[in-house]
C-alpha cells in the first residue's frame, strides 16, 4: 500500500521511473528489486489486459467490505423509507418499530400460575400462557376466527410488514378459504381455533377432541400444515380439552395479555400496561361488529404500541 501511495502522490523518494532505473542499474539488493517489481506493478496495464491489472495481470482490489457494507447501509435506508411512506399511507401516527433478531435458543415455556388444570406437568399437557418470556420490549399479535374478510387489512399488512397469527374456525372461513391462503402466502400463521367455536368444557372428552382434531384436518387439507399452536374459545379450557389438544398434535396453548377493538384496549393485568412478550388478542371485524374496519384497529394497536416503544414480533420465531 505504501509503495503504491507513492504513485499515485508522486512522493515518498520517486516514481516508477527512478526505481526502474535502479533496478537496472543494479544498485539494490534482491529485496528492492522485488519492492520495484511490486511498485511497477501499478503502472498502466499492458496491452489487451483490463484497466485495473497490474504489470503481472492481477485485478486491484476495492475494499469488498466496504463495498458489502455500503450495499447493506443502502438496502437498510430502502427499507426504512418504504416503511415511512406506508406508516403515512395508513395514517399512523409514528412509523412502527422494527423487531429485533428472534433468540436463536427459544425460551422455556410455562404454564402461567392460576391457569393450570390437574396433573398438567405430570401429564405432559401443553403450556398456556400469556405473554412469551423475552427481554425484548416486543409484543404478539393475535387475531381470531375468520369471520371478516377484508382485503384492506391484508393490504395494509404486507405493506406495513406487521407480522400477526391467525387462530380460524371453521364454520366462518369456509365461506372463502382463498382468502386465508393470500394469508398464507404473505408468512402468516394459521392456527387452530376448533371447528365450530364452541364453549369447550361442558363437552365429552370425545366431543372436544373432535372439534380440535377436526380443524387439524381442516387445515392440513387446505393450507398444508398441521399446527402446532391451538386457542381455544373465550379461552375456556379444562383438563379433557388439553388432553384431546395433545392428541391432536397440539404443543402450545397461547392465550393473551391485552385484547384491542377498534375504539379501546382491555387489560389482564390491573396496571393496564403492556410488559414485553405480552401476547395481544383481537378478532375478525368489521363495522357490523364495530365501530369502524380492521385497519382501524390496527392503526389503534400499532399506535400504542409504538408510542411505548415496543415492536411487533412473529409469535412463531419465539416458540
Amino acid at each position: 500500500m505504501l509503495a503504491l501511495a507513492a504513485v499515485v502522490s508522486g512522493c515518498g523518494g520517486g516514481g516508477v521511473e527512478e526505481a526502474s532505473e535502479r533496478g537496472s542499474a543494479g544498485r539494490r539488493g534482491g529485496a528492492e528489486a522485488r519492492a520495484t517489481a511490486d511498485t511497477a506493478d501499478t503502472a498502466e496495464p499492458a496491452h489487451g489486459q483490463p484497466r485495473g491489472a497490474g504489470q503481472r495481470g492481477r485485478p486491484r482490489l476495492d475494499a469488498p467490505a466496504a463495498r458489502a457494507l455500503d450495499a447493506y447501509a443502502g438496502k437498510v435506508r430502502r427499507a426504512h423509507a418504504a416503511r415511512v411512506a406506508a406508516a403515512k399511507r395508513w395514517g399512523l401516527a409514528r412509523v412502527p418499530l422494527s423487531a429485533p433478531a428472534p433468540p436463536l435458543e427459544k425460551p422455556k415455556l410455562r404454564t402461567r400460575k392460576g391457569f393450570e388444570v390437574d396433573g398438567h406437568v405430570e401429564d405432559g399437557l401443553p403450556p398456556v400462557f400469556t405473554t412469551v418470556p423475552t427481554r425484548h420490549k416486543v409484543v404478539f399479535l393475535t387475531i381470531d376466527d375468520g369471520a371478516e374478510k377484508d382485503t384492506a387489512f391484508l393490504r395494509m399488512m404486507t405493506d406495513l410488514r406487521i407480522p400477526y397469527t391467525a387462530f380460524l374456525s371453521d364454520y366462518l372461513i369456509k365461506e372463502d378459504y382463498g382468502y386465508f391462503a393470500r394469508m398464507r402466502d404473505r408468512g402468516v400463521a394459521l392456527h387452530n381455533h376448533t371447528l365450530r367455536h364452541r364453549h369447550l368444557p361442558p363437552l365429552s372428552y370425545a366431543a372436544q377432541q373432535r372439534e380440535i382434531c377436526g380443524m387439524q384436518d381442516v387445515l392440513e387439507k387446505r393450507y398444508g400444515t398441521r399446527p402446532t399452536l391451538f386457542r381455544p374459545p373465550y379461552g375456556s379450557y379444562d383438563r379433557d380439552t388439553l388432553r384431546a389438544a395433545a392428541t391432536c398434535g397440539v404443543k402450545a396453548v397461547p392465550l393473551w395479555n391485552e385484547e384491542v377493538f377498534v375504539d379501546r384496549w382491555d387489560y389482564r393485568e390491573s396496571d393496564r400496561e403492556l410488559r414485553p412478550g405480552d401476547i395481544v388478542l383481537s378478532h375478525f371485524r368489521g363495522p357490523s361488529d364495530w365501530k369502524g374496519t380492521m385497519p382501524d384497529m390496527i392503526r389503534r394497536f400499532l399506535n400504542l404500541v409504538t408510542a411505548e416503544g415496543y415492536a411487533v414480533a412473529r409469535l412463531e420465531d419465539y416458540l
